[in-house]
């Protein structure tokens, strides 16, 4: 994934808003939003699943974990033998719910990844953090404040275009918003976004200007056709009554996918047996 926009604590109706475009290689089998459980694994996930390496670029799971992950470009330290950066969102799901972010953290090693971003949530300790590899170093575990939010191949907020644009258009899109359906199509239109940045406002991340020029775009598709953006997914939080519902909708941007899913689940985070932490 490698481009997301948050809204924490934006709006009275929408409590959380998550925003995204994952983009990959089309020929890199993924299956599309579903629940399903990790090879080994006690807790079910919703979410894509990246059918080369088992992990996930975005999931959660009905306890009220939820976390996803991009990857940092940085072509020069690009270790062929790293662990897959999607297991980081596996692990931290399936963590032990006394698995706070600071103890979590002192067990996954980051090092042994290529350069991340993770965010990661814990609705029911109302845990919200970024942590990550970059190449400034390894970045532990900060609490994420209440705000809009964005992020793409370089660290949290850091100002790209497209991730203004995109911060921009959440802000917009949360306050003003009257119903799910409206807000899901102001959302879903922000990330279709093709316009390029101007040559003067491009990071420079180790790859050809040309490349740098087409990147740069909410959306993207590579001029040769091999590399683009495979789905875009909206995690939302809606306030009804007394309850949160959380609604999950992905659109699949690749052949032979289908075109929209959607899941939703009343009350979330779920109670959990035996989680001293909800009523």
């Amino acid at each position: 994934m490698c481009l997301v926009a948050l809204a924490v604590g934006a709006s009275e109706r929408f409590p959380f808003v998550l925003a995204s475009n994952r983009d990959e290689f089309y020929a890199r089998e993924a299956a599309p939003l579903a629940w399903w459980t990790p090879e080994g694994g006690a807790v079910e996930l919703l979410g894509g699943r990246d059918l080369r390496a088992g992990g996930t670029w975005l999931a959660l799971s009905r306890a009220g974990r939820l976390a996803f992950v991009t990857n940092v470009r940085d072509p020069s330290s690009i270790d062929p033998q790293a662990r897959s950066r999607g297991e980081l969102v596996t692990r931290w799901i399936e963590s032990a719910p006394a698995a706070d972010a600071k103890r979590w953290w002192a067990g996954i090693e980051p090092e042994r990844y290529n350069g991340f971003n993770l965010i990661a949530l814990d609705a029911a300790r109302g845990e919200l953090f970024w942590a990550g590899r970059g190449r400034s170093g390894i970045h532990a575990p900060e609490p994420l404040p209440r705000g809009v939010h964005g992020i793409s191949n370089a660290a949290l907020d850091t100002p790209w275009p497209k991730v203004r644009r995109l911060k921009s258009r959440m802000a917009d899109a949360v306050q003003a918003a009257d119903s799910l359906d409206l807000l899901a199509g102001s959302l879903f239109t922000a990330l279709a976004d093709v316009s390029l940045a101007p040559d003067a406002e491009l990071p420079d991340t180790g790859v050809p200007l040309d490349v740098e020029r087409w990147l740069s775009a909410a959306f993207i598709r590579s001029p040769d056709g091999r590399y683009g953006t495979r789905c875009s997914t909206l995690v939302v939080t809606e306030r009804r009554g007394d309850g949160l519902v959380t609604h999950v909708i992905e659109r699949s941007h690749a052949p032979g996918t289908p075109a929209e899913r959607r899941e939703a689940i009343a009350n979330w985070p779920e109670p959990q047996a035996g989680d001293e932490r909800r009523p």
